[in-house]
Protein backbone atom coordinates (compact mmCIF):
# COMPACT_ATOMS: atom_id res chain seq x y z
CA UNK A 1 0.00 0.00 0.00
CA UNK A 2 1.35 3.45 -0.87
CA UNK A 3 1.91 5.90 1.94
CA UNK A 4 -0.52 8.78 2.54
CA UNK A 5 0.52 12.38 1.95
CA UNK A 6 1.43 13.81 5.34
CA UNK A 7 1.20 17.52 6.16
CA UNK A 8 4.54 19.20 6.85
CA UNK A 9 3.34 20.79 10.09
CA UNK A 10 5.57 23.60 11.26
CA UNK A 11 6.87 24.30 7.77
CA UNK A 12 4.39 24.39 4.88
CA UNK A 13 0.78 24.02 5.97
CA UNK A 14 -2.11 26.41 6.42
CA UNK A 15 -1.08 26.79 10.06
CA UNK A 16 2.03 28.74 9.00
CA UNK A 17 0.25 31.33 6.84
CA UNK A 18 -0.96 33.90 9.37
CA UNK A 19 2.24 33.70 11.45
CA UNK A 20 4.19 34.42 8.23
CA UNK A 21 2.04 37.48 7.64
CA UNK A 22 2.39 38.43 11.29
CA UNK A 23 6.16 38.38 10.92
CA UNK A 24 6.02 41.06 8.23
CA UNK A 25 3.46 43.14 10.13
CA UNK A 26 5.53 43.18 13.30
CA UNK A 27 4.06 40.52 15.60
CA UNK A 28 6.75 39.80 18.21
CA UNK A 29 8.25 36.33 17.81
CA UNK A 30 6.39 35.55 14.57
CA UNK A 31 8.34 33.64 11.91
CA UNK A 32 7.86 33.49 8.15
CA UNK A 33 8.50 29.89 7.14
CA UNK A 34 6.80 30.39 3.76
CA UNK A 35 8.99 33.12 2.28
CA UNK A 36 6.21 35.64 1.75
CA UNK A 37 7.16 39.02 0.30
CA UNK A 38 7.11 41.96 2.67
CA UNK A 39 4.12 44.26 2.41
CA UNK A 40 2.32 47.01 4.26
CA UNK A 41 -0.82 44.88 4.45
CA UNK A 42 -2.25 41.55 3.31
CA UNK A 43 -5.51 40.12 2.02
CA UNK A 44 -5.93 36.35 2.31
CA UNK A 45 -8.54 35.08 -0.15
CA UNK A 46 -9.46 31.53 0.78
CA UNK A 47 -11.33 29.70 -1.97
CA UNK A 48 -13.11 26.76 -0.38
CA UNK A 49 -12.32 23.61 -2.36
CA UNK A 50 -9.45 25.06 -4.42
CA UNK A 51 -6.93 22.23 -4.59
CA UNK A 52 -3.61 22.62 -6.36
CA UNK A 53 -4.14 19.65 -8.65
CA UNK A 54 -7.64 20.69 -9.71
CA UNK A 55 -6.42 24.20 -10.50
CA UNK A 56 -3.53 22.75 -12.48
CA UNK A 57 -5.67 20.31 -14.46
CA UNK A 58 -8.15 22.99 -15.51
CA UNK A 59 -5.56 25.77 -15.83
CA UNK A 60 -7.12 27.17 -19.01
CA UNK A 61 -10.34 28.01 -17.19
CA UNK A 62 -8.57 30.24 -14.65
CA UNK A 63 -5.98 32.32 -16.55
CA UNK A 64 -5.24 34.75 -13.72
CA UNK A 65 -4.62 31.97 -11.18
CA UNK A 66 -2.59 30.08 -13.78
CA UNK A 67 -0.38 33.10 -14.40
CA UNK A 68 0.26 33.40 -10.66
CA UNK A 69 0.95 29.67 -10.39
CA UNK A 70 4.02 29.96 -12.61
CA UNK A 71 5.96 31.28 -9.61
CA UNK A 72 3.83 29.70 -6.89
CA UNK A 73 4.39 27.09 -4.25
CA UNK A 74 1.98 24.81 -2.42
CA UNK A 75 0.80 24.22 1.10
CA UNK A 76 -1.04 21.32 2.62
CA UNK A 77 -4.16 21.36 4.69
CA UNK A 78 -4.22 19.45 7.93
CA UNK A 79 -5.91 16.10 8.49
CA UNK A 80 -8.79 15.65 7.98
CA UNK A 81 -8.66 17.74 4.79
CA UNK A 82 -11.97 19.44 5.47
CA UNK A 83 -13.25 22.98 5.94
CA UNK A 84 -13.83 23.16 9.69
CA UNK A 85 -10.41 21.73 10.50
CA UNK A 86 -8.58 23.79 7.87
CA UNK A 87 -10.20 27.12 8.73
CA UNK A 88 -9.39 26.59 12.39
CA UNK A 89 -5.78 25.74 11.56
CA UNK A 90 -5.53 28.85 9.40
CA UNK A 91 -7.22 31.10 11.94
CA UNK A 92 -5.34 29.89 15.01
CA UNK A 93 -1.96 28.96 13.56
CA UNK A 94 -2.34 25.59 15.29
CA UNK A 95 -2.31 22.03 13.93
CA UNK A 96 -5.52 19.97 14.35
CA UNK A 97 -4.08 18.06 17.30
CA UNK A 98 -3.61 21.35 19.13
CA UNK A 99 -6.90 23.12 18.36
CA UNK A 100 -9.14 20.05 18.52
CA UNK A 101 -11.57 20.79 15.69
CA UNK A 102 -11.06 17.22 14.64
CA UNK A 103 -13.04 17.02 11.41
CA UNK A 104 -16.36 17.57 9.68
CA UNK A 105 -17.86 15.82 12.70
CA UNK A 106 -16.22 14.27 15.74
CA UNK A 107 -16.90 13.09 19.27
CA UNK A 108 -16.97 15.85 21.87
CA UNK A 109 -16.21 13.97 25.11
CA UNK A 110 -17.99 16.33 27.56
CA UNK A 111 -21.31 15.46 25.89
CA UNK A 112 -20.41 12.02 24.56
CA UNK A 113 -22.06 13.00 21.29
CA UNK A 114 -20.97 13.87 17.78
CA UNK A 115 -20.33 17.57 17.21
CA UNK A 116 -20.56 19.10 13.73
CA UNK A 117 -18.78 22.49 13.81
CA UNK A 118 -20.58 23.63 10.65
CA UNK A 119 -23.93 23.17 12.41
CA UNK A 120 -23.14 24.21 15.96
CA UNK A 121 -25.30 22.43 18.55
CA UNK A 122 -27.33 24.29 21.13
CA UNK A 123 -25.90 24.11 24.62
CA UNK A 124 -22.24 23.80 23.59
CA UNK A 125 -20.28 27.05 23.77
CA UNK A 126 -17.61 27.47 21.09
CA UNK A 127 -15.08 28.79 23.61
CA UNK A 128 -15.42 25.61 25.64
CA UNK A 129 -14.55 23.59 22.54
CA UNK A 130 -11.68 25.80 21.31
CA UNK A 131 -10.52 28.32 23.94
CA UNK A 132 -7.02 29.03 22.64
CA UNK A 133 -6.21 32.41 21.12
CA UNK A 134 -6.83 32.81 17.43
CA UNK A 135 -3.99 34.30 15.44
CA UNK A 136 -6.29 37.21 14.66
CA UNK A 137 -6.33 37.94 18.39
CA UNK A 138 -2.55 37.84 18.38
CA UNK A 139 -2.44 40.28 15.47
CA UNK A 140 -4.87 42.58 17.24
CA UNK A 141 -2.76 42.36 20.39
CA UNK A 142 0.17 43.66 18.35
CA UNK A 143 -1.89 46.65 17.22
CA UNK A 144 -2.67 45.31 13.75
CA UNK A 145 -6.15 45.90 12.36
CA UNK A 146 -7.91 42.73 11.18
CA UNK A 147 -11.13 42.04 9.31
CA UNK A 148 -13.09 39.06 8.03
CA UNK A 149 -15.23 39.40 4.90
CA UNK A 150 -17.60 36.45 4.62
CA UNK A 151 -21.31 35.64 4.17
CA UNK A 152 -23.28 37.71 6.66
CA UNK A 153 -24.96 34.72 8.28
CA UNK A 154 -21.56 33.46 9.47
CA UNK A 155 -21.04 36.48 11.71
CA UNK A 156 -21.83 34.79 15.01
CA UNK A 157 -21.43 31.15 14.00
CA UNK A 158 -19.62 28.66 16.19
CA UNK A 159 -16.92 28.09 13.57
CA UNK A 160 -16.27 31.82 13.20
CA UNK A 161 -15.91 32.03 16.96
CA UNK A 162 -13.46 29.14 17.33
CA UNK A 163 -11.38 29.97 14.25
CA UNK A 164 -11.60 33.68 13.45
CA UNK A 165 -12.72 35.58 16.52
CA UNK A 166 -11.59 39.14 17.25
CA UNK A 167 -11.52 40.36 13.65
CA UNK A 168 -14.02 43.00 12.55
CA UNK A 169 -16.70 41.03 10.71
CA UNK A 170 -17.89 42.49 7.42
CA UNK A 171 -20.90 40.60 6.15
CA UNK A 172 -21.47 39.82 2.47
CA UNK A 173 -25.20 40.02 1.76
CA UNK A 174 -25.17 38.88 -1.88
CA UNK A 175 -22.32 36.51 -2.75
CA UNK A 176 -23.11 36.91 -6.45
CA UNK A 177 -22.41 40.64 -6.25
CA UNK A 178 -18.66 40.50 -6.87
CA UNK A 179 -18.16 44.27 -7.33
CA UNK A 180 -19.66 44.98 -3.92
CA UNK A 181 -17.61 42.26 -2.26
CA UNK A 182 -14.40 43.51 -3.88
CA UNK A 183 -15.25 46.99 -2.63
CA UNK A 184 -15.79 45.69 0.91
CA UNK A 185 -12.46 43.85 0.94
CA UNK A 186 -10.51 46.74 -0.60
CA UNK A 187 -12.01 49.24 1.84
CA UNK A 188 -10.90 47.06 4.77
CA UNK A 189 -7.39 46.46 3.42
CA UNK A 190 -5.76 49.85 3.79
CA UNK A 191 -3.45 51.07 6.53
CA UNK A 192 -1.46 47.94 7.35
CA UNK A 193 -4.42 45.61 7.90
CA UNK A 194 -4.73 41.84 7.57
CA UNK A 195 -8.00 40.92 5.88
CA UNK A 196 -9.39 37.40 5.51
CA UNK A 197 -11.94 36.88 2.72
CA UNK A 198 -13.88 33.67 2.12
CA UNK A 199 -15.32 32.35 -1.17
CA UNK A 200 -17.36 29.15 -1.02
CA UNK A 201 -19.05 28.61 -4.39
CA UNK A 202 -16.41 26.25 -5.82
CA UNK A 203 -16.75 23.81 -2.93
CA UNK A 204 -20.54 23.83 -2.97
CA UNK A 205 -20.63 23.29 -6.71
CA UNK A 206 -18.10 20.47 -6.52
CA UNK A 207 -20.14 18.69 -3.87
CA UNK A 208 -23.34 18.98 -5.90
CA UNK A 209 -22.09 18.51 -9.47
CA UNK A 210 -18.56 17.14 -9.24
CA UNK A 211 -15.09 18.44 -10.02
CA UNK A 212 -14.76 19.17 -13.74
CA UNK A 213 -18.50 19.46 -14.33
CA UNK A 214 -19.75 22.39 -16.39
CA UNK A 215 -21.13 24.05 -13.25
CA UNK A 216 -17.83 23.55 -11.41
CA UNK A 217 -15.82 25.01 -14.30
CA UNK A 218 -18.12 28.04 -14.31
CA UNK A 219 -17.55 28.46 -10.57
CA UNK A 220 -13.77 28.20 -11.07
CA UNK A 221 -13.92 30.83 -13.79
CA UNK A 222 -15.86 33.15 -11.47
CA UNK A 223 -13.30 32.63 -8.71
CA UNK A 224 -10.58 33.58 -11.17
CA UNK A 225 -12.40 36.77 -12.12
CA UNK A 226 -12.97 37.61 -8.44
CA UNK A 227 -9.28 37.22 -7.68
CA UNK A 228 -8.22 39.36 -10.64
CA UNK A 229 -10.72 42.11 -9.84
CA UNK A 230 -9.66 42.07 -6.21
CA UNK A 231 -5.99 42.43 -7.13
CA UNK A 232 -6.85 45.37 -9.40
CA UNK A 233 -8.78 47.07 -6.59
CA UNK A 234 -6.13 46.72 -3.89
CA UNK A 235 -3.39 49.29 -3.27
CA UNK A 236 0.02 48.36 -4.64
CA UNK A 237 1.47 48.09 -1.14
CA UNK A 238 -1.06 45.38 -0.16
CA UNK A 239 -0.32 41.77 -1.11
CA UNK A 240 -3.09 39.39 -2.14
CA UNK A 241 -2.55 35.81 -0.95
CA UNK A 242 -4.81 33.15 -2.51
CA UNK A 243 -5.12 29.65 -1.10
CA UNK A 244 -7.63 26.86 -0.47
CA UNK A 245 -8.69 24.77 2.49
CA UNK A 246 -8.65 21.40 0.66
CA UNK A 247 -9.07 19.88 -2.78
CA UNK A 248 -11.70 17.39 -3.89
CA UNK A 249 -12.24 14.08 -5.67
CA UNK A 250 -15.33 12.71 -7.41
CA UNK A 251 -16.77 9.51 -5.94
CA UNK A 252 -18.86 7.42 -8.37
CA UNK A 253 -21.96 5.83 -6.91
CA UNK A 254 -20.63 2.35 -7.51
CA UNK A 255 -17.56 3.15 -5.38
CA UNK A 256 -19.50 3.82 -2.18
CA UNK A 257 -19.51 1.32 0.65
CA UNK A 258 -22.85 1.65 2.48
CA UNK A 259 -22.32 0.44 6.03
CA UNK A 260 -25.92 -0.75 6.41
CA UNK A 261 -25.25 -3.21 3.56
CA UNK A 262 -22.34 -4.78 5.47
CA UNK A 263 -23.62 -7.08 8.23
CA UNK A 264 -21.50 -6.85 11.35
CA UNK A 265 -19.22 -4.06 10.08
CA UNK A 266 -20.42 -1.64 12.75
CA UNK A 267 -20.34 -4.14 15.61
CA UNK A 268 -18.57 -2.51 18.54
CA UNK A 269 -18.91 0.99 17.03
CA UNK A 270 -20.80 3.41 19.28
CA UNK A 271 -20.42 6.60 17.20
CA UNK A 272 -19.93 7.00 13.45
CA UNK A 273 -18.51 10.40 12.49
CA UNK A 274 -16.26 12.22 10.02
CA UNK A 275 -17.17 12.17 6.34
CA UNK A 276 -17.17 9.72 3.47
CA UNK A 277 -13.49 10.09 2.63
CA UNK A 278 -12.28 9.92 6.25
CA UNK A 279 -14.51 8.14 8.72
CA UNK A 280 -13.91 8.34 12.46
CA UNK A 281 -15.17 5.34 14.40
CA UNK A 282 -15.61 5.48 18.16
CA UNK A 283 -15.72 2.07 19.80
CA UNK A 284 -17.16 0.43 22.87
CA UNK A 285 -14.70 -0.40 25.67
CA UNK A 286 -12.47 -3.29 24.68
CA UNK A 287 -13.71 -3.34 21.08
CA UNK A 288 -11.13 -1.10 19.40
CA UNK A 289 -8.79 -3.82 18.18
CA UNK A 290 -11.61 -5.96 16.79
CA UNK A 291 -13.11 -3.01 14.94
CA UNK A 292 -9.71 -2.06 13.56
CA UNK A 293 -9.01 -5.56 12.23
CA UNK A 294 -12.49 -5.98 10.79
CA UNK A 295 -12.30 -2.72 8.82
CA UNK A 296 -8.78 -3.50 7.61
CA UNK A 297 -9.91 -6.87 6.37
CA UNK A 298 -12.98 -5.43 4.64
CA UNK A 299 -11.24 -2.51 2.90
CA UNK A 300 -7.76 -3.92 2.30
CA UNK A 301 -5.77 -1.75 -0.12
CA UNK A 302 -8.67 0.63 -0.66
CA UNK A 303 -8.03 2.58 2.57
CA UNK A 304 -5.58 3.45 5.27
CA UNK A 305 -7.18 2.07 8.42
CA UNK A 306 -5.31 3.12 11.57
CA UNK A 307 -5.94 3.25 15.27
CA UNK A 308 -5.85 6.71 16.84
CA UNK A 309 -2.48 5.95 18.42
CA UNK A 310 -1.09 4.87 15.04
CA UNK A 311 -2.43 7.96 13.28
CA UNK A 312 -1.04 10.27 15.97
CA UNK A 313 2.35 8.55 15.86
CA UNK A 314 2.39 8.88 12.06
CA UNK A 315 1.85 12.64 12.35
CA UNK A 316 -1.61 12.89 10.80
CA UNK A 317 -2.74 15.63 13.19
CA UNK A 318 0.55 17.27 14.15
CA UNK A 319 1.44 17.45 17.84
CA UNK A 320 -1.59 16.21 19.77
CA UNK A 321 -2.63 17.73 23.06
CA UNK A 322 -3.49 14.75 25.31
CA UNK A 323 -6.65 16.56 26.46
CA UNK A 324 -7.91 16.61 22.87
CA UNK A 325 -6.83 13.16 21.69
CA UNK A 326 -10.18 11.44 22.33
CA UNK A 327 -11.90 13.76 19.88
CA UNK A 328 -10.21 11.81 17.08
CA UNK A 329 -11.63 8.42 16.19
CA UNK A 330 -10.53 5.28 18.00
CA UNK A 331 -10.30 3.90 14.45
CA UNK A 332 -9.72 6.14 11.40
CA UNK A 333 -10.68 5.04 7.89
CA UNK A 334 -9.07 7.20 5.18
CA UNK A 335 -9.87 6.29 1.57
CA UNK A 336 -6.99 5.93 -0.90
CA UNK A 337 -8.71 6.04 -4.30
CA UNK A 338 -12.07 7.39 -5.48
CA UNK A 339 -14.15 5.55 -2.89
CA UNK A 340 -16.13 6.57 0.18
CA UNK A 341 -17.73 4.99 3.23
CA UNK A 342 -21.34 6.14 3.58
CA UNK A 343 -24.38 5.61 5.77
CA UNK A 344 -28.07 5.89 4.96
CA UNK A 345 -28.50 7.61 8.31
CA UNK A 346 -26.58 10.53 6.81
CA UNK A 347 -28.85 10.87 3.81
CA UNK A 348 -27.62 14.30 2.70
CA UNK A 349 -24.13 12.91 2.22
CA UNK A 350 -25.49 10.35 -0.25
CA UNK A 351 -26.30 13.20 -2.65
CA UNK A 352 -22.67 14.37 -2.87
CA UNK A 353 -20.57 13.90 -6.00
CA UNK A 354 -17.33 15.64 -4.99
CA UNK A 355 -15.86 14.76 -1.58
CA UNK A 356 -12.74 15.34 0.50
CA UNK A 357 -11.22 14.60 3.89
CA UNK A 358 -8.53 12.00 3.17
CA UNK A 359 -4.76 12.14 2.69
CA UNK A 360 -4.43 11.98 -1.11
CA UNK A 361 -2.63 14.74 -3.05
CA UNK A 362 -5.89 15.79 -4.72
CA UNK A 363 -7.43 16.52 -1.33
CA UNK A 364 -4.51 17.69 0.78
CA UNK A 365 -2.41 19.97 -1.46
CA UNK A 366 -3.55 23.58 -1.94
CA UNK A 367 -1.98 26.53 -3.75
CA UNK A 368 -0.14 29.46 -2.24
CA UNK A 369 -0.49 32.23 -4.83
CA UNK A 370 0.86 35.70 -4.00
CA UNK A 371 0.53 38.89 -6.02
Amino acid sequence: MSDPVLPDYGNRTLTELLPAIGHHLGVPGAADRLGLPAAAGYVVLLVDGLGWHQREHWAGVAPFLTELAADATTLSSGVPSTTATSLTSLGTGLAPGQHGIAGYSFRYPPTGRVLNPLQWPAGVHPLDVQPQLTYLERLAGAGIRTATVAPARFAASGLTTVALRDATFIGVIDEEDHPRRVEQIADAAGGGAMVYAYERALDHTGHSHGVGSRAWLTALERCDVLARELRDALPDEVRLVITGDHGMVNVPRNRRLIVENEPGLLDGVTLFAGEGRLRQLYTAPGQGEAVLLRWRERLGERAWVLSRDEACAAGWFGPVNPRLAERFGDVLVAMRDDRAVMSRRLSKELTLVGMHGSLTPDELIVPLLVC
